[in-house]
C-alpha cells in the first residue's frame, strides 16, 4: 500500500507523489504570537509533527517550514495595552512558544520564518503582483489583490464569489475596486509599527506573508501545505491566488487540514476552542497536570481530520489507556531481561508493522495505528502470562515499539532508552526488600514497596521472584 492523503483541494483521497523523488517540501501555517499557545493550536502542531515524522520514517528527506505571524493587529493592540514595542511582545511569545512545544514532545521545524524579518520577500511579491495586473495601490498607500483576475478563486473552499459576497465577510472600503478584494499591504496608521515600501509606510496583510515565505524558502510549488480547517477560507484561499498571481504556479499539490478542537458550552453544545470566545486552555497550564505523552496520545487516538472535544475527563481517560501500553512495555522489558526460552516474535512483529504502516498510509490514520499497538500488547501480554514469549522475542517486540514510537512519541524516552543503570538500581531495591522480608523486617520491606508505588513503580511478587513495572 502506498501513502494516500485526503486532499482538501480535490476533496479526494489521493496517492502521494512527491514533486522530487525522495524529497518532501512541507509548510504549516503557524501562530500569531500575541499570547501563549492553547490546546487548539497544539492539535495542529502535533498533527503535522507526526506527519513529518512518518514521512521521514517512510524514507523521505523532509524540509519542514512553519511561520510566526509577528506583525498583526492583535499584536499591535496587545502591545499598546502593555505599553511595549510590538516586536518585543511577539519576540517574547516566540520564546514561550518553543518552551510550550517542548511540553508537547514536538520536534522543531527546519525553518521558522517571521513576518518582521521577511519584508524584502514580501515587498518583492507585492510588487510582482501589481506588475502582473493582479494588484493595485490605493491613495492611502495600501495594496489590494484583484480576486476577479483569478477565475477559480474559491476552489479550495468550494465557494463561488457570489456565495462569498453574500456571507457578509466583505470589507466595504470605498477605495477597493471590488468588495472581495483583500489587502496584501496595509498603509500604516498613527502609532503603528511600519516598514518603508514603494507605496509608503506600511506593513503586510496577513495572507501575503505565507505566500512570500513559501516562495523564498521552498521555491515554487510545494508538496504539502497544512493547517487547521478554520484557515481554509479566507487565509489559504488567498494564499493560493497570491502565488498564482505572482508566480503563475500552484502553491501546493496536497492541502491537509486538521479538525477543530472543541469545548462544551453551558448549553451542552460544542464550539470551536478559540481565544476570541475565551474558551481556551493554555498548553502551559494543561502540561502541569498531564505529561506530553498523554497529551499526544489524546490527540493521536482520533483521526486528525475529525473534530475532537476537550475536557479534563477525556485527558484522564487518555492517561489511563496509555498506562496500559506503558505497563505492557515494562513487562516486555522484564521478559527481555529475565525471560526464559519460548517463541520468537518475528511473525508477530511483521504483522504488527504491516498494520501500522497500512494505517498510517491511509491518510495518517493514527487512531488505527495506535490500535495496532494495543492489539500487539494484548497478544504479548497473553504470551508472557503463558510464559511462551522468549527473551529474544520480547527484545524484538521492544525494538519494534521503539521504531513506531519514533513516529508517535507516546512512550516516555526513559522507557525506550537504554535503562541499564535504572534497572540495576531497581534490582538492588528488590534484593534489599527480599533480605528484609527474610529477616522478618516486614515494616521496612513494605516501606520500600509503598515508597516505590508513590513514585509510580510497582513491585509484584510471583513464583519467579519479585518484578517491577511502571504504574
Amino acid at each position: 500500500m502506498t501513502l494516500r492523503i485526503e486532499n482538501t483541494l480535490t476533496n479526494k483521497k489521493e496517492e502521494f507523489v512527491p514533486i522530487e523523488k525522495g524529497k518532501v517540501k512541507m509548510y504549516l501555517c503557524g501562530v500569531t504570537v500575541y499570547d501563549d499557545i492553547h490546546m487548539g493550536h497544539a492539535r495542529s502542531i502535533i498533527t503535522f509533527d507526526v506527519v513529518r515524522r512518518y514521512l521521514q520514517y517512510s524514507g523521505y528527506d523532509v524540509t519542514f517550514v512553519t511561520n510566526f505571524t509577528d506583525v498583526d493587529d492583535k499584536i499591535i493592540n496587545r502591545a499598546n495595552e502593555r505599553g511595549i514595542d510590538p516586536l518585543k511582545l511577539s519576540a517574547d511569545y516566540i520564546d514561550k512558544y518553543f518552551e510550550d512545544i517542548a511540553k508537547l514532545g514536538v520536534r522543531k521545524a527546519d525553518i521558522y520564518p517571521q513576518a518582521s524579518t521577511s519584508m524584502p520577500y514580501i515587498i518583492d511579491m507585492v510588487k510582482t503582483i501589481i506588475d502582473k495586473g493582479y494588484g493595485y495601490a490605493t491613495p492611502d498607500g495600501s495594496v489590494y489583490f484583484r480576486v476577479k483576475k483569478v477565475p477559480d478563486y474559491g476552489e479550495l473552499s468550494n465557494r463561488s464569489l457570489e456565495e462569498m459576497r453574500s456571507s457578509g465577510r466583505v470589507d466595504l472600503d470605498p477605495d477597493k475596486e471590488d468588495p472581495m478584494d483583500f489587502a496584501i499591504w496595509k498603509a500604516a496608521k498613527p502609532g503603528e509599527c511600519f516598514w518603508e515600501s514603494p507605496w509608503g509606510k506600511g506593513r503586510p496583510g496577513w495572507h501575503i506573508e505565507c505566500s512570500a515565505m513559501i516562495e523564498h524558502y521552498l521555491g515554487g510549488t510545494i508538496d504539502i501545505h497544512g493547517g487547521g480547517n478554520d484557515l481554509i477560507f479566507p487565509h489559504h484561499e488567498n494564499e493560493i491566488v497570491q502565488t498564482k498571481g505572482a508566480c503563475g504556479c500552484e502553491l501546493a499539490n496536497y492541502w491537509m487540514h486538521n479538525g477543530m478542537l472543541e469545548t462544551k458550552g453551558a448549553d451542552g453544545k460544542t464550539v470551536k476552542m478559540s481565544k476570541s470566545l475565551k474558551n481556551f486552555f493554555k498548553v502551559d497550564d494543561v502540561a502541569k497536570q498531564f505529561d506530553k505523552y498523554t497529551i499526544r496520545f489524546y490527540y493521536l487516538n482520533t483521526h486528525y481530520r475529525s473534530p475532537l472535544t476537550y475536557g479534563e475527563e477525556f485527558m484522564a481517560e487518555a492517561q489511563a489507556a496509555l498506562k496500559r501500553l506503558w505497563n505492557n512495555y515494562r513487562d516486555l522489558q522484564a521478559c527481555a531481561r529475565d525471560g526464559a526460552s519460548g517463541e520468537d516474535a518475528k511473525d508477530l512483529v511483521e504483522a504488527s508493522r504491516k498494520e501500522f504502516t497500512e494505517a498510517m498510509d491511509d491518510d495518517f490514520n493514527t487512531r488505527a495505528a495506535i490500535e495496532s499497538l494495543f492489539s500487539l500488547a494484548r497478544t504479548t501480554n497473553r504470551m508472557m502470562a503463558e510464559k511462551t514469549l522468549s527473551k529474544e522475542g520480547a527484545a524484538s517486540v521492544l525494538a519494534y515499539m521503539d521504531e513506531v514510537n519514533d513516529v508517535l512519541g507516546i512512550l516516555p524516552e526513559e522507557e525506550t532508552a537504554d535503562n541499564g543503570d535504572f534497572d540495576a538500581i531497581m534490582g538492588i531495591l528488590i534484593d534489599l526488600r527480599k533480605e528484609l522480608r527474610a529477616k522478618k523486617q516486614y515494616d521496612l520491606a513494605d516501606m520500600i514497596r509503598d515508597r516505590l508505588k508513590d513514585a509510580g513503580y510497582a513491585i509484584e511478587d510471583s513464583s519467579d521472584g519479585a518484578k517491577w513495572k511502571k504504574l
